[in-house]
């Protein structure tokens, strides 16, 4: 009401401006000459002066002409500045008009507007939502092509609100469970599941594919199992989140459907990272030199590998961080959960541990001091990468034990008894027999370094087997993967707020 009050004021000022203006341009046109009355004047001066003398006549009219051009000088000027005021006041009042129309539609469409939320503010009675999404039986099928076939993981919307197919497709299950019709809640999610096996059958190479539909599959187990009005899970829940539980059917057999559908897409997913990362480890763990000042001429006596030296510039440990960068970011944007993650980094840092330690094993010109240096510096840079995500907590960290005590092995001295005793000491993520084999594999770069004596490796594998002995006696066991893992481990509980919390709300 203020903002229309002054707007009226504005537009009574510009009004009486209007009128001024125009009273102005009034008096200028009044005092604007009329020749007329000039040439009437003249005339009659002329039949006057005809007994004049011809002598007086002519200079009488000479100076009647000079008199006449000056008037008729001063007459034009006059006229061209009144047209100049005319025009001036006329653009004025022009602009005033156009001021005074554009002030009036403001105050119409504030008014308007203003009646509109007064009309929409009415009613105080606030409507209950049931988290549903109503949908007929002729149309599931372009709900499935359009929610589940046919959508893109790089679409607007779907970033914006991760799992929102898994939203969706749950309003729908709880409209089936409160209409009670056990044909199509039997039908929408065996077209469900159906249509999501056919994704990942034809994008089974895709990762950002099977990151979107790991997801939102994970999120559409959680939703099933919250809200399914089972005793185990409802004692998490809300008061609000119980009361919205299913009523009538009961989906256990179709969640342990999904389970599954949810690891082998889980382990479809990290054989597709193992893939883009695998070929990046050797090169930039092993044989990149990040660290400049130390990189020297090989080993005499080794041949160039022609596999994978040759494409050392091609991954670097940069390569490395920014392939885990994308991982990352990618499983953050499709709204993955949280223990998800951490599990899919730790499998990640497995293997690059892994891969890099069975190079080493395997190849005399990388076991050498100075690449245990190299080693331990790209460990360090892994490590401040887990710090930058928020991921310490991720136990990835643990999985690179067995590689930095290897790096460790390479750069300690090897010469005296207290060396063996240490080296059982420290490298207790390490088996005799790959403690045995980078002691054997050790190789000098220059004249200050010397090669493991034989009888140093045994004075190792004595105080080894001893000690393994004895903790086997205590039942302690290594606590080093022996194995690939690759496993589905999230919780189920409290993952997903309820849709009355989140207010996504349909009805």
């Amino acid at each position: 009401m203020m903002i229309i009050e002054s707007l009226n004021t504005k537009i009574s000022d510009l009004e009486k401006e209007n009128m001024d203006l125009q009273g102005c341009l009034y008096e200028q046109n009044m005092k604007m000459p009329d020749n007329g009355e000039k040439i009437s004047n003249h005339k009659y001066f002329h039949q006057a002066e005809e007994d004049m003398s011809q002598k007086l006549r002519k200079k009488h009219t000479e100076q009647l002409e000079k008199e006449e051009l000056k008037d008729n000088e001063v007459s034009i000027r006059l006229m061209e500045q009144s047209e100049l005021y005319k025009e001036d006041y006329e653009e004025q009042v022009d602009k005033k008009d156009r001021i005074i129309k554009k002030l009036q539609d403001q105050i119409k469409a504030l008014t308007k507007t203003m009646a509109t939320e007064n009309q929409t503010n009415m009613p105080s009675v606030f409507k209950d939502y049931l988290g549903m999404l109503e949908f007929s039986s002729e149309d599931e099928i372009k709900l499935i092509g359009n929610l589940i076939l046919d959508i893109k993981p790089r679409g607007v919307v779907v970033n914006m609100i991760p799992g929102l197919p898994a939203h969706i497709l749950f309003m729908c299950v709880r409209y089936t469970d409160y209409i009670n019709d056990a044909e199509r809640i039997k039908s929408l999610m065996n077209a469900s599941i159906n249509g999501i096996k056919q994704v990942i059958k034809e994008h089974d190479d895709d990762f950002e594919m099977l990151s979107f539909w790991l997801s939102n599959v994970h999120h559409f187990l959680n939703c099933l199992k919250q809200y399914s009005g089972e005793e185990e899970f409802m004692k998490y829940n809300a008061p609000l989140q119980n009361k919205n539980c299913l009523k009538n059917f009961d989906l256990s057999e179709y969640r342990q459907i999904i389970s599954d559908l949810a690891i082998r897409i889980y382990h479809q997913f990290i054989t597709v990272m193992e893939n883009n990362l695998q070929p990046m480890i050797v090169p930039g763990m092993l044989e990149y030199e990040s660290l400049h000042g130390i990189s020297v001429a090989k080993p005499t006596g080794f041949r160039k590998r022609s596999s994978s030296i040759d494409d050392t510039d091609a991954y670097t440990m940069t390569s490395i961080l920014q392939q885990l960068s994308y991982f990352y970011t990618t499983m953050c944007q499709h709204g993955m959960d949280a223990e998800l993650q951490k599990q899919t980094v730790k499998q990640l840092f497995f293997l690059i541990s892994t891969v890099t330690l069975n190079s080493l094993f395997l190849r005399k010109d990388m076991c050498s001091c100075r690449k245990g240096m190299q080693i331990r510096c790209n460990i360090s840079y892994l490590e401040e990468w887990l710090q930058g995500k928020n991921l310490h907590g991720s136990a990835a960290k643990e999985t690179l034990e067995p590689l930095s005590q290897a790096a460790w092995l390479l750069q300690v001295t090897k010469i005296k008894d207290e060396d063996a005793k240490e080296i059982c000491d420290r490298c207790s993520a390490l088996s005799t027999v790959q403690i045995v084999k980078i002691l054997n594999s050790y190789t000098p770069i220059d004249d200050f370094e010397k090669r493991v004596t034989p009888s140093f490796v045994r004075k190792v594998q004595v105080i080894r087997t001893r000690s393994c002995r004895y903790a086997s006696g205590l039942g302690i066991f290594s606590p080093f993967f022996t194995s690939w893992t690759s496993f589905l481990c999230a919780p189920i509980y409290g993952i997903l707020r309820s849709y009355d919390e989140k207010n996504i709300l349909y009805h």
